[in-house]
């Protein structure tokens, strides 16, 4: 396949790092084009369950999944340019990517992973919190796809206020509606 189209320049009024995860040593920061081969190998790593019950050579698994990511980067740059593509670092090491479309009527949760070892540490949950808080700031709603096979990222959107609001063979679209205040 060609060579990965470039990220955008990263936006000046990008979501910052809510403290708690900053002292925790985790940094949001805009992906850059060198960051290519780790969030292809973190792409690889959040097929790894499905991957296994194919049976094909590791070369040809592996040519899969970088054609995979390379459509996915794609689409992503294609339909969500003025997205916010930042790489989710620990330690000065990328462990993640979170792509957040904030824009009106409703903000898009595009895409959130993280490496199996910072999994279920409560660092998908404080940026979704954080990027809610900012939805919510501008009476503005949400919105998510999450695969029908991934269950522990539906009950996480789900206890945040997420409801199903259509689903296909694969997905669910997930909603997150603004509540005005009471007056």
């Amino acid at each position: 396949m060609s060579a990965l189209a470039p990220f955008p320049a990263g936006a000046s009024d990008a979501p910052g790092t809510p403290r708690h995860l900053h002292e925790r040593g985790y940094r949001l920061r805009p992906a850059v084009d060198a960051d290519f081969p780790r969030l292809k190998r973190l792409y690889a790593d959040t097929r790894a369950e499905e991957m296994a019950g194919v049976p094909w050579p590791a070369a040809a698994r592996q040519a899969f999944l970088d054609q995979q990511f390379q459509l996915q980067h794609q689409h992503y740059l294609q339909h969500f340019a003025g997205a916010d593509f930042l790489a989710i670092d620990h330690q000065g090491e990328l462990q993640g990517r979170y792509y957040l479309l904030r824009a009106a009527p409703d903000h898009l949760l595009i895409d959130i992973c993280l490496t199996a070892p910072h999994r279920g540490q409560g660092v998908g949950r404080a940026l979704i919190e954080d990027a809610l808080r900012d939805a919510r700031s501008l009476r503005r709603g949400m919105g998510l796809h999450v695969l029908r096979s991934n269950p522990r990222a539906r009950k996480l959107y789900e206890s945040l206020g997420f409801e199903t609001c259509a689903s296909t063979d694969t997905h669910h679209r997930m909603r997150w509606q603004h509540a005005p205040a009471a007056g």
